[in-house]
């Protein structure tokens, strides 16, 4: 069975202008459109989660990890469940 990697994406999808990084997961919009390509390989995915993981400090680093294991395991970002839940 392939492995597969859950995307970064948190659903905070907004672009710093000074960096070029998305406020949510601190991709590029290049990095955001290779994640997409189904011929990506799961180890340029590996490789960019920990590059990102990086580009983070303090709060952003904070509400990444503990949204991106609630993706992981649940199938949402907490950013997206609580949108729903809000409707």
């Amino acid at each position: 069975m392939e492995k597969k990697i859950v995307s970064p994406c948190i659903s905070i999808c907004k672009t710093d202008p000074v960096t070029g990084y998305c406020y949510g997961c601190a991709r590029t919009n290049y990095e955001k459109k290779k994640w997409k390509d189904e011929n990506t390989l799961i180890e340029w995915k590996e490789d960019n989660l920990k590059i990102i993981i990086t580009r983070m400090r303090g709060w952003q680093l904070e509400t990444f990890k503990e949204s991106y294991d609630h993706k992981k395991n649940k199938g949402i970002s907490l950013f997206k469940k609580k949108l729903l839940e809000n409707k």
